[in-house]
């Protein structure tokens, strides 16, 4: 029997959708059928240019404005989804505040305070105000992207990894204590993807970082797409607590 990602009948909602990234994932889960509500913070053009590309193909779609660092604001985004398109199914964490990198010495501490924010507590709030209807109805999705960089642990990244490796700890917390109720919370770990600025450049290449890479490139927004739409559907509910990379074996997590 083929295997096709069916999510027809359920309701998605993409944090970050305006960005690269999120407009690539919300696409793909529009495409396998489920309804998407695509947040955005400043980003509006963007997430109305998703939501356009969606509802031409057929499918179904919302916006939705919030800071996913404040409880109030999540919880008018969860009435609105709600009122438009129904409780979410399914939850992709993927939007992020991002600063200038630089090292530990010289990097400001409102950016820590930031990349908490956007990572750690983005994931805290919005379990606490989607899951309790997760629980109720006994099935959920939580992916959230994390990346490569909170196992490279590089010069400069100290903030951007601080805010990722404390959003592991309490995605991988939260997986157990809800997995009871057929939830399940993985995470991926993009590696340095190819952008639509590297395509506009032509700096899809980049020797330095390809030649460690074991695949000997760099991969795609939609390579992304493809795992978080695995993650989503029933085809990967007995996998909780993971974190997936996907970066051409750049890292491997080993036991």
């Amino acid at each position: 029997m083929a295997m096709k990602i069916d999510l027809s009948g359920k309701v998605a909602l993409v944090t970050g959708a305006s960005g690269e990234l999120g407009r690539v994932i919300s696409l793909q889960l529009a495409e396998c059928g489920a309804a998407v509500g695509l947040h955005y913070n400043r980003g509006r053009e963007r997430a109305e240019a998703v939501e356009s590309e969606i509802k031409q193909r057929g499918g179904r779609a919302c916006l939705l404005e919030a800071d996913v660092t404040k409880k109030s604001s999540i919880e008018a985004m969860r009435e609105a989804v709600e009122r438009e398109l129904g409780a979410p199914d399914i939850l992709v964490n993927g939007a992020v505040i991002q600063y200038a990198w630089t090292s530990v010495l010289e990097q400001g501490v409102e950016d820590y305070e930031g990349q908490f924010r956007s990572c750690v507590l983005q994931n805290v709030l919005m379990a606490q105000v989607f899951v309790p209807a997760m629980i109720r109805k006994k099935y959920g999705r939580i992916i959230a992207l994390n990346t490569e960089c909170a196992m490279q642990n590089h010069p400069n990244q100290s903030a951007y990894v601080s805010g990722k490796r404390g959003m592991d700890g309490v995605l991988r917390v939260l997986a157990r204590e809800i997995g009871e109720h057929g939830i399940t919370v993985n995470q991926v770990a993009p590696g340095w993807m190819i952008s639509e600025k590297d395509r506009s450049n032509g700096t899809e290449k980049q020797p330095g970082y390809d030649e460690k890479v074991p695949l000997r490139h760099r991969g795609e927004a939609l390579d992304i797409a493809h795992a978080v739409a695995f993650l989503a559907s029933d085809f990967s509910k007995f996998i909780t607590g993971a974190y997936l990379p996907v970066c051409g074996g750049n890292v491997m997590p080993a036991i």
